[in-house]
């Protein structure tokens, strides 16, 4: 299968400090690919490198085809590609419909058309129209986070981390609900959570000390128990 997104060799320096340092990744044009590795691995790096909030040093990053190494965050997010960082990105003073308002880069004509589909997904959401963000359960808020990236068109959604600081029961309703989408769009998924990683993801890399040490299928990963154990601390 045909790559939507790849990374070739990929550096990226932040400061002094060099972080990613030869990361090459294939995102295809379907399915979840997950990125695994410990805290501190370069995950959200290789993530916020693709935005372009910190440009590659060295290597390409094409998208369809296309180079894009060097544009501008708004010029790469105007191709269709859709961002959920860790912290959610929310505007915790303004209700749920007005962050998905600001959110939707097609008009609000386009929004009011795609609403339905949001609220199929997060019903919590329809019954909050009206209510602050920040009076948002945790759960809530991430529900809020994702559909603000569906109230737009995208070809592809970039996730960073979101089961983080979920309870349980809502780390489920959070993977449903990227099941779901993954039928409708691509996703190139962050997630420290290995059962919920292992539950959604198709593909994995994993990332150690800002380079891909493995990768391959997800369902092949709990065939490999040292592998898991020595880059994830997963216990055998």
């Amino acid at each position: 299968m045909s790559a939507l997104l790849e990374l070739e060799d990929v550096n990226t320096h932040i400061q002094s400090f060099h972080i990613l340092e030869g990361i090459s990744i294939k995102v295809p044009k379907e399915g979840v690919t997950v990125l695994l590795g410990r805290n501190g691995a370069g995950k959200t790096t290789t993530l916020r490198t693709i935005l372009g909030f910190h440009p590659p040093s060295d290597g390409s990053i094409t998208f369809d085809g296309q180079l894009i190494n060097g544009w501008p965050t708004y010029r790469i997010g105007s191709l269709g590609i859709g961002y959920v960082p860790e912290d959610r990105g929310i505007f915790a003073g303004l209700t749920v419909y007005e962050n998905l308002k600001v959110a939707a880069r097609d008009g609000v004509k386009e929004m009011e058309r795609r609403l339905e589909r949001v609220y199929q997904l997060f019903p919590d959401l329809k019954r909050a129209t009206r209510q602050q963000a920040g009076t948002l359960s945790g759960g809530q808020q991430q529900m809020l986070a994702l559909a603000r990236i569906l109230v737009s068109k995208n070809r592809l959604l970039l996730i960073d981390e979101p089961s983080s600081g979920l309870a349980p029961i809502i780390v489920d309703r959070v993977a449903e609900a990227i099941s779901e989408l993954k039928k409708e769009l691509p996703i190139l998924l962050v997630e420290q959570n290995y059962n919920m990683a292992r539950e959604i993801g198709d593909n994995y890399y994993i990332i150690d000390q800002g380079s891909c040490v493995h990768q391959g299928r997800m369902e092949d990963l709990d065939n490999e128990p040292e592998l898991k154990q020595r880059y994830l601390g997963v216990a055998v």
